[in-house]
């Protein structure tokens, strides 16, 4: 059980080291924070209805995630911020 846990753990690694150089992982790291943004929102606005305590959290939350990713360009920070700020507005309306 040990072996085969450290090689599942280690196979990432030893293939990144195989495919560093490859296009698609370029592709990859360059597409993939866009591609994650996306899902968010479609995640964020799939159970939107016209109710107050429905869209206002998701329009800040969205509105502040797009002006932190412009301001920082960090996928992470905008995403973190974004997921945070409904999920604290969706409990407080709610």
């Amino acid at each position: 059980m040990f072996v085969v846990t450290v090689a599942l753990r280690a196979a990432p690694f030893v293939a990144l080291t195989r495919l560093r150089d490859s296009r698609l992982v370029r592709y990859l790291g360059r597409t993939m924070p866009a591609g994650v943004m996306a899902v968010l929102v479609v995640y964020t606005l799939r159970d939107t209805t016209v109710e107050l305590g429905s869209w206002l959290p998701a329009a800040a939350a969205l509105t502040l995630t797009l002006t932190a990713h412009l301001a920082f360009r960090r996928a992470a920070v905008s995403i973190i911020l974004g997921t945070a700020t409904y999920m604290v507005l969706l409990a407080a309306l709610g």
